[in-house]
């Protein structure tokens, strides 16, 4: 049976969110039982719809009479909240959906976080098959300030009403939203809705997102997830967010986690689902934390400043220790922190001791008086430099932060101020001027540090303007098995994508293997080929530097007996024969395509240390020539790209332009799940960039 309504989109989260008629499924007499917090809740908040009862009691409650099953209410309510126990929760919902009911609201845990998935799947089909919005089960509740609205199992409490501009908390952690909610309340943040979606049999993370994204109310979209259902749709409802000017902060769960289906490259056993899921939601426009004082922070400023800048911070303090340790963070963290423009410094010194050492970050030293303070606060803001002003100060007395606001009172730009000092208490004229301040407070320079970081960086990915990708296919293209494939037919797809592999070719018996050695000329390294022999060089079917005829025979008869020991009942394709490389840089780059998710590509530091140091970059699959340059040099071994102890600098671009070629086949063959080059021997800049081993695996 199909409902009059969708189970599932924004049509039935507006149901939920907004409902014009409302029952309480399990209502008890017995004071503070979850149904009585329902009941004195939506009357504590005027709900001027109709609400219905159902449970087993005799007498009415509040004056009002209790249905003895769902099946007697009346047809096409639009909630159902149900405070059942989980034994009564399947046939419930069996009831609500033959009588139409538009959406239900679960707080029963016993599902499948213990274990239960078959009821729980009972109860996600039989809803939507009946048209039924599941919200739940496992959760807590959700709030709507908008319409003034708060269904919470735990107790009972007046909504607001009417918040405009605010931020709207999802998530599966009915606990970690409690969090969020009060951390947002302290803050004195506005809060359109707070939504616990706990085991989400039904509505999930995505459906709300799609809403709040149409939503007036919403500035800012927060999001915990455990997981991702229907990536593809949530993705494609970030670019709406993004297209919308309405940021999304995600928090995942398990960034440990390896990937579902790890292919026998070491690209798919690097690329794990926590890695793939941030490149795509990133690239989709949203930006992800990974602690709840980042998420708190962030949330903070995008819902005071939501249009984040590219440029970075100008940074005011009155401690030179605090200006090395800004200096520090900046690096390792990867914050670019502008020079000031010879105007702003010119302004600074007229009005700051001449022995001050005066940059970014900005020392404004212990001779400073409030009128100087606001001077140097109104010059860093006024820097066409400077995207943003964060102050990290002493604030001992109010006119500090009065001559802080003044400064500050008429420049567009974000500002985050942070007390120095820790817990110790400020003064209550020094709390009255924060409160009237344009700036984002804090009390920890530390936190808020990151926060801009993060904030800045997703900035400057919005405003990224990408060189559009090839999508044409590349011409003369191998057919390729399912499965590994040998690495001689992977060279052959890296070839004729346009990557540059030694030259040489595959040899099925010792004399060919000559002929091919005396064409490419010596020395040649020998390698056992064959699909199920993905790593040779463990099985002894790879030998280097073979000078000459006599060396290659006996390489050829030494490789055979290596193999049949180390590998029986493999058969090989053969041996390919190439030409030695010159020496350069090892690097690894790769694909890996996620059944779910989609393809990403990666960039490393190659040969054996990309197993020991995982020093590895993400990168989108449609990434252009800017973006893989900028990963190379975002890696912990880039100073190796640039010259190191006297090696010359490696040519970047032909990696770039591997890189790209990856990408490509990627979009074009849709069949290769996993390509993984390593090492791509980096020679010196203008002298290109060579695959020396390939693996490509196809499904």
């Amino acid at each position: 049976m199909r409902g009059p309504h969708d189970a599932r989109g924004p049509g039935a989260v507006a149901r939920f969110l907004r409902p014009r008629s409302l029952a309480i499924v399990g209502i008890s007499s017995r004071a503070g039982s979850a149904g009585q917090v329902i009941l004195q809740s939506l009357k504590l908040n005027d709900f001027k719809g109709d609400i219905h009862l159902v449970g087993r009691s005799s007498e009415t409650i509040d004056g009002r009479p209790v249905l003895k099953s769902p099946d007697e209410l009346p047809q096409g309510v639009d909630l159902a909240v149900f405070t059942l126990p989980a034994a009564g929760v399947r046939a419930g919902i069996e009831a609500c959906a033959r009588r139409g009911v538009g959406s239900a609201l679960v707080f029963a845990a016993g599902f499948a976080e213990v274990g239960d998935q078959a009821t729980q799947d009972a109860v996600t089909t039989t809803a939507r098959a009946g048209g039924l919005a599941v919200v739940g089960p496992n959760c807590l509740g959700v709030t709507n300030n908008v319409d003034g609205i708060w269904l919470h199992m735990l107790y009972a409490r007046k909504a607001q009403r009417g918040v405009e501009g605010g931020v709207a908390f999802v998530g599966q952690s009915g606990g970690l939203l409690g969090h969020f909610q009060r951390a947002a309340d302290g803050r004195g943040l506005p809060l359109t809705y707070v939504i616990s979606t706990g085991n989400e049999a039904g509505l999930e993370g995505t459906d709300f997102l799609e809403f709040l994204v149409d939503d007036r109310s919403t500035r800012v979209i927060a999001l915990y997830c455990e997981q991702i259902r229907r990536p593809q749709e949530f993705l494609a409802a970030c670019r709406r967010a993004r297209a919308a000017d309405k940021p999304v902060v995600l928090m995942q769960a398990g960034r440990g986690v390896k990937a579902r289906k790890a292919a026998q490259s070491h690209t798919g056993a690097l690329i794990g689902d926590f890695a793939t899921i941030r490149t795509q939601v990133e690239d989709a426009g949203a930006v992800v934390v990974h602690s709840m004082d980042e998420m708190m922070d962030l949330v903070e400023i995008l819902v005071r400043y939501p249009v984040p800048p590219t440029k970075g911070p100008g940074i005011l303090t009155a401690s030179g220790a605090y200006v090395a340790l800004t200096n520090d963070f900046a690096d390792e963290a990867g914050l670019e922190l502008p020079a000031l423009d010879a105007a702003t410094l010119k302004k600074i010194r007229e009005v700051l001791p001449a022995y001050g050492n005066y940059g970014n970050p900005l020392d404004v030293t212990a001779g400073f008086s409030p009128d100087a303070l606001r001077v140097a606060v109104k010059a860093l803001l006024d820097d066409p430099n400077i995207g943003m002003l964060f102050i990290s100060f002493p604030i001992s007395y109010a006119a500090v932060a009065v001559a802080f606001n003044n400064g500050m009172a008429d420049s567009p730009k974000p500002k985050v101020m942070v007390a120095l000092g820790d817990t110790w208490p400020l003064a209550p004229d020094i709390m009255q001027a924060v409160k009237e301040s344009p700036a984002v407070f804090s009390r920890s320079s530390d936190r808020m540090l990151r926060a801009i970081t993060l904030y800045i960086g997703y900035g400057r990915s919005l405003a990224r303007t990408r060189v559009p990708a090839n999508r044409a296919a590349f011409p003369g293209m191998p057919k390729l098995d399912k499965g590994t494939q040998p690495e001689w037919v992977s060279k052959k797809i890296l070839s004729a994508a346009g990557i540059r592999v030694p030259d040489g070719a595959l040899a099925r018996a010792p004399d060919e293997a000559v002929a091919i050695a005396t064409r490419v000329g010596y020395p040649v390294a020998l390698k056992a080929q064959a699909a199920a022999l993905p790593h040779k060089t463990e099985a002894g079917g790879v030998m280097l530097n073979l000078a000459d005829e006599a060396a290659l025979r006996a390489a050829w008869e030494r490789m055979q007996r290596n193999v049949e020991r180390a590998a029986p009942g493999v058969t090989l394709d053969g041996c390919l024969v190439e030409t030695m490389s010159p020496q350069g840089l090892e690097l690894m780059i790769g694909a890996k395509r996620d059944p779910a998710w989609g393809a990403v590509l990666l960039v490393g530091l190659g040969g054996i240390w990309v197993e020991v140091l995982g020093d590895v970059e993400l990168l989108p699959v449609a990434a252009d020539e800017t973006e893989i340059v900028e990963a190379l040099h975002k890696l912990r071994a880039a100073k190796l790209l640039t010259g190191f102890r006297g090696a010359p600098p490696v040519d970047v671009k032909a990696v770039a332009d591997a890189v790209l070629a990856i990408g490509r086949l990627m979009r074009t063959m849709p069949g290769i799940v996993d390509i993984d080059v390593n090492p791509l021997m980096v020679h010196a800049k203008g002298q290109g960039a060579t695959a020396l081993d390939a693996l490509i695996v196809a499904e």
